[in-house]
């Protein structure tokens, strides 16, 4: 059973940082790319990092390019999303995500396996 865990989030003001951490659990965690998406009050949930299997290669949403860094540590099967220069539109719950194979992808459909979720509010 796989289980992805986050936490991390919390409140902010704009210009501040956050670091989001993520424990996964019930699989190899060295065979699987990671992502985090986040989804805003009333709107859908969108990709905003991956990273491959190992960590190597990251790919980011054109809206936190410059400002967020996903990374990995697959000694203790964790995955973190390092939140710089916050902006009140980067308010949303963000997820963590395993992928179904090695690579990195921005599409839902890339990944089969979900965290519950941390709320990150950006205040101005």
């Amino acid at each position: 059973q796989v289980q992805l865990v986050e936490t991390g989030g919390g409140s902010v003001q704009a210009g501040g940082s956050l670091r989001l951490s993520c424990a996964a659990s019930g699989r190899t965690f060295t065979q699987y790319g990671m992502g985090w998406f986040r989804q805003a009050p009333g709107k859908e949930r969108e990709f905003v990092a991956a990273c491959n299997f190992s960590g190597g290669r990251t790919y980011y949403a054109d809206s936190v390019k410059g400002r967020f860094t996903i990374s990995r540590d697959n000694d203790k099967n964790w995955v973190y999303l390092q939140l710089n220069s916050l902006k009140p539109e980067d308010t949303g719950v963000y997820y963590c995500a395993q992928g179904r194979g090695y690579g990195l992808g921005s599409q839902f459909y890339e990944y089969n396996y979900w965290g519950q979720g941390t709320q990150v509010t950006v205040s101005s």
